[in-house]
């Protein structure tokens, strides 16, 4: 979102794998111990803002640019609706599939849970693939925070979990289409390498 706005910015890396999330500095910023976080020095009437939730920054920095948030009323509910649902859908039902199927928990020899996430994600996918039939973006034409929190997790179902065979993602067209416009933005194809890792 930052390199899509062009608004000034200094990445820090929080490295989960090693616990960074649990220092008192990030506890401070974060209770709830998860990435990511904002300080913005420059924030509403010159006050510092402090923030983390994705949805809430990414709504922030939307409002603070005047980019990728439509301000067009109807457009703009679009947007926070389908922002929402990958927050509270998407998002934490790819994540409990990556966690079943590719880290922790496929060694579990009851697959009760692998099989409830896998199922809800093909529900959440088809979802999606309907809604992107005849559309370049998820509303209105125009990329958007709905876009930008969504196509991550898509790619990470594909990439890191390696779960594209098990979500048939090779039969979702319109999904691949979108994702493919997505991912030629520079801004996408800088921000995975930022801040660069040694």
């Amino acid at each position: 979102m930052l390199e899509e706005t062009g608004l000034a910015y200094e990445p820090h890396l929080v490295n989960i794998m090693e616990g960074d999330q649990l220092t008192p500095e990030f506890l401070a910023l974060n209770p709830n111990n998860k990435i990511p976080a904002l300080i913005d020095p420059n924030g509403p009437k010159g006050k510092q803002v402090e923030l983390f939730e994705s949805g809430a920054i990414l709504i922030y920095l939307a409002e603070k640019s005047g980019k990728l948030l439509s301000t067009d009323p109807v457009e703009r509910l679009e947007t926070l609706q389908w922002l929402m649902w990958q927050m509270g859908g998407a998002g934490p039902m790819f994540g409990q599939l990556g966690f079943f199927f590719a880290m922790g928990g496929k060694d579990l020899e009851d697959k009760t849970a692998l099989n409830r996430y896998r199922d809800e994600s093909m529900r959440l996918l088809n979802v999606l693939e309907k809604h992107l039939s005849g559309r370049a973006y998820m509303v209105g034409g125009a990329y958007s925070i709905a876009d930008l929190a969504l196509w991550p997790w898509i790619r990470t179902l594909t990439g890191f979990y390696e779960a594209g065979e098990l979500l048939e993602m090779g039969s979702r067209a319109n999904t691949q289409d979108w994702m493919a416009r997505c991912l030629d933005r520079p801004a996408s194809q800088a921000a995975p390498n930022i801040p660069a890792r040694n």
